[in-house]
């Protein structure tokens, strides 16, 4: 995992160099973009996965449906469908753009690429890639905001759903 190499871009996306997945996450603050997809029901629920005690950033915590780096030489519209299909078995799904930001902890900064899509299909989580996974409540996720159960970027995340309306509260 340590040996991918990621896209390093400017504030538009453009790419201007790459990188390996260690020093992108070592400090070093290059910008590279990232894909999350909050999959809803048609019933509004969310859902959310639990990340693997394996990973190396938040372990254990629940965030975002699917999250994931676009590799280098990769389009985000392609990331969206892999990681799907890595992270939850989805296949000839069409998540739909939302919108797009900057994403800045004490060891990396990400270009954060948002979809959203309504699924009532099966979900298989991937075991190598999370511990478990479930359909919320808005209001679930909101009792549960500020409580270290998610990832400060799922929060921060679903606060620009609210925002920009995509959550309807």
């Amino acid at each position: 995992m340590s040996e991918e190499i990621f896209p390093i871009v400017n504030d538009e996306g453009e790419v201007i160099g790459k990188e390996t997945r260690v020093v992108c996450h070592g400090g070093s603050m290059l910008l590279h973009p990232v894909v999350h997809v909050h999959i809803f029901n048609s019933k509004g629920y969310i859902y959310i996965q639990k990340r693997n005690l394996t990973k190396d950033i938040q372990p254990g915590k629940w965030d975002t449906a699917v999250g994931g780096h676009v590799d280098f030489g990769e389009t985000v519209e392609v990331a969206v469908k892999r990681e799907c299909f890595e992270e939850l078995g989805l296949k000839d799904v069409l998540p739909i753009f939302a919108y797009t930001y900057q994403w800045h902890s004490a060891i990396e900064s990400e270009l954060v690429y948002v979809h959203t899509l309504i699924y009532d299909g099966e979900i298989t989580p991937n075991a190598d890639e999370l511990m478990d996974g479930r359909f919320w409540t808005i209001k679930e996720v909101k009792d549960s905001l500020g409580k270290s159960i998610f990832t400060p970027n799922f929060e921060y995340d679903f606060q620009l759903l609210i925002d920009y309306k995509v959550v309807d509260c």
